[in-house]
């Protein structure tokens, strides 16, 4: 039997110490720049893609920070992400209407509580500089049975929770805990 994946990319914008993250729209919660890989593209090409549609801005990847899994998500797949440190080149920042509500630089002790799961860690080996890290979780699902998208919304919606506490009651990860930045080993 083969396993359904899922694989990701995302970027580490580090400008003068800071690092920028956009908040979703569906969840109301922060994170890196980034999504789904498409068909014929790399990890690196989707990262810098994702950045460009997300954020505006034209990146250029210093280096791989690391690669992450998460055996079982919300929809039946295995996630595997990609994590690249990037500086922006061009652009102006500018948010992604029907993705972003806000994005905007956080310096370390600034981070929002409120993040996508799994983006706390690779927040953290952003900063502690770290290069081609191998990450996994093998957490159960947080649901039953696979949900679609469509699924998903509507089960947040009728919760009547507001969206960043239903996504954290739902997919909160090890390392999802409150972020205390390391010195870097080497800026990106």
């Amino acid at each position: 039997m083969h396993e359904l994946i899922n694989m990701g990319a995302c970027t580490a914008v580090i400008d003068d110490g800071k690092i920028l993250l956009t908040k979703r729209e569906d969840f109301e919660v922060w994170c890196l720049p980034g999504g789904a890989v498409e068909d014929g593209e790399s990890m690196a090409q989707a990262a810098v893609r994702e950045t460009l549609e997300e954020t505006g801005l034209h990146v250029e990847l210093s280096y791989l920070i690391g690669l992450y899994h998460r055996q079982h998500s919300w929809n039946g797949h295995a996630i595997h992400a990609s994590c690249f440190a990037a500086r922006p080149v061009s652009g102006q920042l500018q948010g992604q209407v029907e993705e972003v509500l806000e994005l905007r630089y956080f310096a370390p002790d600034e981070i929002p509580s409120a993040l996508l799961s799994g983006h706390g860690q690779r927040i953290r080996d952003a900063f502690s500089g770290a290069c081609g890290l191998a990450r996994s979780h093998n957490t159960p699902s947080p649901f039953d049975q696979p949900l679609t998208r469509q699924e998903l919304y509507a089960m947040r919606d009728q919760s009547g929770l507001p969206k960043a506490e239903f996504y954290t009651r739902h997919f909160a990860l090890p390392g999802d805990e409150p972020l205390e930045i390391t010195k870097p080993r080497h800026s990106p």
